[in-house]
């Protein structure tokens, strides 16, 4: 079965880009294992940033691309932005049709095992950081700016237009939530679909689930069945593969 998962995921990979961004972004001895695999279409914007792997070097350990939801069919937008630094500390995937987007002088930080669901926006100008395992679903939006300046008409005082955003570790982020400047969740945190993130949530403290718009607590006690999805994930997304 584990053989089959491999060849079928192998023969999905856009073998021309996989190269290309593996050679063009490590030295010789990391590329060589081609850490990064992208399957169908992908535009390049901008690859000029550092890519950093702070974990040991496997093939296929990060995925663009990937299909590992039920929807088969890919709208061929996904797009890559990199002129900051990212850094991964482990396993990733990357849905279908995912824009990822690092300015800059921005950073923008990977935990082991985070996924970012099809139709995805990352917008990183500044500072985000996902924790181990934090999982996004479909349709969601990541962006620690809210680009247009605003200001208070009776004392005339800018707002921030950026802030940092912090998402725990263990957090699963349902589909169609979007995560606003100054974001920052504790681990063991789930939020509801169709919310909106615009704060710290760290107070309410672990296994916590947030929802609404703009979010808040909705119930304690509460969050995903790590220890049942754990093994799932690592069986169903991590390639076994050694060059």
């Amino acid at each position: 079965m584990e053989i089959k998962k491999n060849i079928a995921l192998l023969i999905r990979i856009n073998w021309v880009k996989t190269i290309y961004f593996n050679f063009k972004k490590f030295p010789f001895k990391v590329a060589k294992k081609l850490p990064v695999f992208f399957y169908g279409k992908v535009k390049f914007q901008d690859i000029s940033g550092s890519i950093n792997i702070t974990a040991p070097i496997c093939t296929g350990m990060i995925q663009f691309g990937l299909q590992y939801e039920m929807a088969t069919v890919s709208k061929n937008i996904a797009e890559i932005m990199i002129a900051g630094i990212v850094e991964f500390k482990g396993y990733a995937q990357f849905g279908k049709d995912v824009f990822l987007y690092v300015g800059k002088q921005a950073y923008a930080q990977f935990g082991n095992m985070t996924g970012l669901a099809s139709n995805t926006q990352f917008i990183c100008v500044e500072k985000i950081t996902l924790g181990n395992y934090a999982r996004f679903g479909a349709d969601s939006q990541i962006m620690d700016s809210h680009f247009h300046p605003m200001i208070n008409t009776l004392t005339k005082i800018a707002y921030p237009v950026n802030g940092k955003i912090e998402i725990g570790n263990y957090n699963y982020v349902s589909s169609r939530v979007t995560i606003m400047p100054n974001t920052k969740t504790p681990d063991f945190c789930t939020v509801a679909s169709n919310s909106l993130c615009n704060k710290d949530y760290d107070g309410f403290g672990q296994n916590i689930l947030i929802g609404g718009i703009p979010a808040k607590l909705l119930k304690e006690n509460t969050t995903r069945d790590w220890d049942t999805e754990i093994p799932l994930l690592e069986k169903w997304l991590l390639l076994k593969i050694y060059l």
